[in-house]
């Protein structure tokens, strides 16, 4: 499966330590890297209070991801030091393919949307990329939306009850939260730390994706194999266990002539 999802898009090679950390300090991001040494939590230590520390190796492939492979509108599950790379690669593409793109079917170029279940990580979020971008572009869309217990196709998950209007080229799944999760559904909750995080929102979406898309999980293997069990068109999947990333491409037959357009853009 690596081998053809090599045909379609650009993985971003494996770099040292030391490449990582001098990545982050060529485009301004050197103090994350004090900030990445910070303690992990435990095992049972699920429900923190506080911003997650960087991951650098998975803030670098996501930054990597997008602009190796040319994306132009991204939805993000989950928000943080993520949004702030997500949005330093769009600002990279943008500079770079802003006059390719005019012919293309995408009315929101170089734009970010993020979804979260918590305002406070929205809040420090926004702070962030004030901190570090200034007064760079920052074409980002912050959505509050609670998430509450559902089903789909008769299994249990989760759902956010309020969604970007975007058809984004790059997905990053790495919310909701699990334990901020409204109602119950028969008296069943993924708010208990034997559970794990089971979104459904892609597949709701998944007959508007168009071929080309990409997504990008951190983690969250029970999710996607659930996405894996219940997508519908034809999706390549790997994953990365050294980065414990799950890539999938929506690797279904062109829509037409807009569609043909966007796809040789991207190679």
């Amino acid at each position: 499966m690596l081998a053809l999802l090599k045909k379609r898009i650009k993985i971003p090679k494996i770099a040292s330590k030391n490449e990582v950390e001098l990545f982050f300090k060529k485009v301004g991001l050197k103090d994350l890297i004090h900030k990445s040494k910070s303690t992990n939590l435990n095992v049972n230590q699920m429900i923190s209070k506080t911003p997650y520390k960087p991951e650098l190796d998975d803030l670098y492939r996501i930054y990597k991801y997008i602009t190796l492979n040319k994306r132009t509108t991204v939805l993000e599950f989950g928000s943080g030091w993520s949004t702030l790379l997500m949005c330093m690669a769009l600002n990279e593409n943008k500079k770079k393919y802003k006059s390719k793109i005019n012919k293309l079917r995408r009315n929101n170029p170089f734009e970010l949307f993020t979804v979260d279940n918590e305002k406070k990580f929205l809040s420090l979020t926004k702070k962030k990329i004030n901190k570090y971008l200034g007064n760079k572009s920052k074409k980002i869309n912050y959505i509050f939306s609670d998430v509450e217990m559902t089903s789909y196709v008769g299994n249990y998950s989760t759902q956010y009850k309020k969604m970007p209007l975007c058809n984004p080229d790059f997905i990053y799944l790495d919310g909701p939260d699990q334990f901020k999760v409204k109602k119950k559904n028969i008296n069943f909750t993924t708010a208990h730390k034997d559970m794990m995080p089971m979104s459904c929102d892609i597949l709701k979406i998944e007959y508007f994706l168009t071929p080309g898309t990409i997504i990008v999980s951190d983690g969250r293997s029970a999710n996607a194999q659930f996405l894996i069990d219940n997508f519908k068109r034809k999706w390549l999947h790997y994953y990365d266990k050294k980065s414990d990333q799950h890539v999938f491409y929506l690797d279904a037959p062109a829509l037409g002539a807009l569609n043909r357009a966007q796809l040789k853009f991207y190679k």
